[in-house]
């Protein structure tokens, strides 16, 4: 049975296959009549409704959409764009993967009917069951679970599907219900967000915007792409490819590849070994104090830990500053001279020294880091470096300067759902889920860095997974990930919700298909130097059995009795337009809720961010929240907070039982310094154009337009025998993935780079080789010593052909 409203999937499909060639971009013109038959006029075509909508995957853009739709069927997909707007008027204008949503919106893989497993977790096999059934299923096993273990066995994984207002129903009915085990970081950014705090204190974290640079003589940029890993919109692609028009400032981008951002300006890429950045500003920091390019009355009057003067009186004497590290007075008794660091980053000794020469003289010095350089195993150190390198000019707070973390974004008050509070205190890092699952009874604060117990007292029994790819693909380990996942002893129920069928919904017990946030009233705020906000309605009534998430966890709620108290007998829509206006009441210049359903898009200019300008003004009526007030280049406090923890090999230096208290480098545990005869190459991560992390990844177009490659250096290419377009096979100790070679110049030699995302295509009950070219495939489950969080990029491997 294939009926639905009258259409069948079937027909639903091949209609919009028709329209195909108007699905992937915006165009301002009008349906053609031929479209709908031969012969046809255009006063005799169907009347046209036209909605606002946003992207809701997890990307800061979350850009403006406008779907055209006749008789209830998208026809096109458009964004909010003016031919005639002028480069200084920015629009939220939707990348081409947001104009191609009506690929997914209509995909023959579009998840309709409720579902429930019939084959071996993994394998992807499902029937088709009712409502009711689904729900019963998924209740009733809730119930078993909660009453058998206790409610810190139930988890709702990191999951970064959906964005909006109302994205998290089901955090809120578990509140309900009498908790679930937490989770706190991102797999985006455990290391900066764990590190800044130690540094800057919980509210100095936010970085000058890319318009404040526009005032700057000289800019760097470690680790980070802004055109591709924030495309569309107004978030970081549009702001920095306006700075590069307006500003006279010379840029440097320290990173692997020569990426997109700066394709046509290779003069401004500084190659780099990745994973050695905290040694590069060792490095250039051994120049600017051999130099007296150091700026000490900055650092004597704002900062903690540069030298012997500025260390806390406890430590003083015992040559733990960060200029006794530079010097060769520290820990390793290593001078880091430019000459050191050129042997670690592959950049030369002169190129350093040129490169802290202006470093040292620079006014305004603009320093902002990605997220690139912190995914790794040693990246609370890179981090940490980065931020320190702008505090040894002084260049922070001032016009012009940034303080090292990356750019501020600046979004419109919103307001989202209340989840509640969670009855449950315990929380672990999100990246250790899978510990959780397979050995939670030795996951303590002192090995896991469990958070709000001492340890976990049961391990995960049910899991609701809410548009989400991350208990596989966008995890470490696949093949790791599958044995826990697959053992149906350790975590017995999985609940997943979703629109199309992705690689870790394989593993759910029961399916749930769920409504795009376009298919639906839905809001979100986002953006950067300028601000917006979309309020989008439903483009079109839901298709087959589809239903939205608040839906779905409303009915799991009426049948443990507490619809009434997860509801407030408000619908969803009801509660969107109450939570607006609780924003409206915070920020009374946001237009009324019926303007804003009009309007689609509202806007909100701001002048450009500096970066802890105030605390630069007066320290002291500023301080900053860490114990000194002060920034800490030296960190007690780290010190403190992980005594008595149980680390791993090479998570300490040798000779040393505690993490290092300063922004020092250290050889990453698959790295430049620690590759083997079988995996002589590194092997690091990077985010696509095609995808954002494994959204769109099974759209054919998309897939078509931006093949999964691995790019590697011509240097190593030949000695392999490998040309571009050749299929190769990347292998580690973890697995083996295949793709096609990309033979080129634009990343370091001895570095193999493979985007994230691609979506795993392996035969888990068979040999196990990724076809799909999915770099998780190859990464480790073992988490990064301070934050316990995701270090995809530290990888080693080796490329053969196929």
């Amino acid at each position: 049975m294939e009926e639905s409203m009258g259409v069948s999937r079937r027909g639903f499909v091949k209609g919009a296959g028709a329209l195909g060639a108007l699905a992937a971009v915006g165009t301002t013109a009008a349906a053609s009549p031929a479209l709908f038959g031969a012969g046809s006029s255009a006063s005799a075509l169907p009347e046209e409704k036209v909605t606002w909508a946003h992207c809701a995957i997890n990307c800061p853009g979350r850009c403006s959409l406008r779907f055209h739709v006749v008789d209830d069927e998208v026809t096109w997909v458009e964004t909010y764009t003016d031919p005639t707007a002028p480069f200084d008027d920015p629009q939220p204008r939707a990348c081409l993967r947001g104009r191609s949503y009506r690929r997914w919106l209509a995909s023959p893989d579009r998840l309709s009917y409720p579902m429930k497993r019939v084959g071996k977790r993994g394998e992807g096999k499902f029937e088709r069951i009712s409502w009711d059934e689904a729900i019963d299923l998924a209740s009733g096993k809730l119930k078993e679970v909660i009453e058998k273990y206790g409610n810190e066995a139930v988890y709702i994984p990191y999951a970064t599907g959906v964005s909006a207002t109302t994205a998290r129903p089901f955090n809120r009915l578990m509140s309900l219900l009498g908790g679930y085990l937490g989770f706190y970081n991102s797999y985006s950014t455990a290391q900066i967000s764990t590190i800044t705090p130690y540094m800057y204190g919980p509210k100095g974290n936010t970085g000058s915007s890319l318009a404040a640079a526009e005032k700057s003589e000289l800019i760097l940029m470690f680790g980070s792409s802004p055109t591709e890993t924030r495309q569309g919109g107004l978030t970081t692609h549009y702001d920095w490819v306006s700075l590069r028009e307006k500003t006279k400032a010379k840029i440097y981008m320290i990173d692997y590849r020569l990426n997109d951002s700066i394709t046509n300006h290779s003069t401004q890429w500084v190659p780099i070994n990745p994973g050695t950045d905290a040694a590069l500003v060792a490095g250039i920091a051994h120049y600017l104090i051999k130099h007296d390019l150091i700026d000490l009355d900055f650092l004597h009057t704002y900062c903690v830990g540069f030298d012997e003067q500025t260390m806390p009186e406890e430590y003083r004497g015992k040559n733990l500053s960060y200029r006794a590290y530079v010097m060769g007075e520290g820990y390793d008794k290593v001078e880091k001279t430019p000459q050191w660091a050129a042997k670690i980053t592959g950049i030369s000794a002169q190129q350093i020294e040129a490169l802290a020469q202006e470093v040292g003289t620079a006014k305004p010095l603009y320093v902002v880091q990605g997220w690139g350089s912190q995914r790794r195993s040693n990246g609370e150190w890179a981090a940490w470096s980065v931020m320190a390198l702008p505090c040894l000019v002084g260049q922070v707070g001032l016009e012009g300067t940034n303080n090292g973390t990356r750019e501020d974004r600046t979004s419109p008050k919103s307001v989202s759902m209340p989840v509640g509070k969670n009855p449950v205190g315990a929380k672990i890092p999100c990246f250790m889920f899978t510990d959780a699952i397979d050995h939670a009874e030795r996951m303590t604060a002192k090995n896991a860095g469990v958070r709000g117990a001492d340890k976990l007292n049961v391990g995960i029994k049910y899991m609701i997974n809410y548009a989400g790819n991350c208990l596989t693909n966008q995890h470490s380990q696949i093949n790791l990930a599958h044995d826990i996942l697959a053992d149906e002893s350790k975590c017995e129920f999985i609940l997943g919700i979703d629109t199309v069928l992705c690689d870790s919904l394989k593993y759910a017990d029961v399916i749930l298909p769920d409504l795009f946030r376009f298919e639906q009233t839905s809001q979100i705020s986002t953006g950067s130097d300028v601000a917006y906000m979309i309020t989008g309605t439903a483009c079109t009534s839901p298709k087959f059995e589809r239903k939205t998430a608040y839906e779905m966890a409303s009915m799991i709620a009426e049948r443990f009795g507490v619809r009434e108290k997860f509801t407030e007998g408000k619908t969803e829509d009801e509660w969107i337009e109450e939570l607006y206006e609780q924003a409206r009441q915070q920020d009374p210049k946001l237009p009324t809720w019926e303007e804003a359903k009009k309007m689609g898009v509202y806007t909100q200019k701001h002048a450009p961010v500096v970066s802890m300008r105030k605390f630069r003004e007066d320290p002291e009526a500023n301080a900053l929240g860490t114990p000194s007030g002060k920034i800490e280049i030296f960190s007690a406090k780290l010190l403190s907070d992980t005594a008595g923890w149980e680390f791993g090999k090479d998570d300490t230096l040798p000779g040393m039982s505690t993490l290092l208290p300063i922004p020092a480098y250290f050889p990453e545990w698959y790295g430049i310094e620690t590759t083997t005869d079988e995996h002589p190459l590194l092997l690091s991560g990077f985010h696509y154009r095609g995808r954002l992390h494994s959204s769109w990844g099974s759209i054919p177009q998309m897939k078509e337009v931006n093949p999964q490659e691995a790019w590697i250096n011509p240097a190593d290419a030949e000695p392999r025998g490998i040309r571009g377009g050749d299929t190769v096979r990347v292998r580690n100790e973890f697995g083996q993935i295949e793709l096609l070679a990309k033979v080129t110049g634009r990343v370091v030699p001895g570095v193999v780079a493979v985007s994230q995302g691609a979506w795993h295509d392996a035969d888990m009950y068979g040999d196990r080789v990724d076809r799909g070219g999915c770099i998780n495939t190859l990464t480790t489950q073992r988490p990064s010593p301070l934050a316990h969080g995701n270090p995809q990029h530290t990888n080693i491997c080796q490329v053969e052909r196929v």
